[in-house]
């Protein structure tokens, strides 16, 4: 189901759990691999979609078309994602912007079946993890999901100019950690 047929289903309240049904078959697999990138773990990852699914059946009503269906999902991802960093830091004792207990945990998951297992993959997480929540949320859509800034600025309700000097600080910390290690 594309994305102008799920709005038009939208329209009728009567036909939400159809339009649901097409979200869900439709960027199930999609958010997922998004909130993977930001909270690494599988089941994390699992919880976090799951939750952001939640909340969006119970938005569907809220939905007007302002803005592009997948945006609307994957604020509510990306959202949801971060909430869940922050509450796991804050639950574990760790600064909200420090990421090492997360780079200790991929060290630990090498053997997980969903992470490649290849050592550039690890070096890439690792550099990854060396960013703020926000700068990896903002490299994830940039250079994985391949969307544009104005898209980006919709998802993260941040500006255009913050959102490339993020991914351009973002850029320089990865580059600097792979170049190190």
């Amino acid at each position: 189901m594309k994305d102008e047929e799920i709005i038009q289903l939208l329209e009728n309240p009567e036909n939400h759990e159809k339009a649901f049904r097409g979200i869900l078959k439709a960027y199930k697999e999609k958010l997922y691999y998004h909130v993977r990138k930001i909270v690494i773990d599988h089941d994390d990852a699992d919880d976090v979609t799951q939750e952001s699914f939640i909340k969006i059946w119970r938005n569907l009503d809220k939905f007007r078309g302002d803005s592009k269906l997948y945006t609307w999902l994957y604020r509510i991802a990306t959202n949801e994602a971060l909430t869940f960093l922050q509450k796991k830091k804050k639950d574990q004792g760790i600064s909200i912007d420090d990421n090492e207990g997360l780079v200790s945990h991929l060290e630990s998951s090498k053997s997980d079946t969903y992470l490649d297992g290849e050592e550039i993959e690890i070096k890439l997480q690792k550099a990854l993890l060396q960013l703020t929540d926000k700068q990896r949320v903002v490299f994830n859509l940039k250079y994985f999901e391949e969307l544009k800034y104005e898209e980006i600025a919709e998802i993260t309700e941040t500006s255009v100019g913050g959102l490339k000097a993020t991914y351009h600080f973002a850029v320089k910390k990865i580059e600097e950690f792979l170049t190190k290690n």
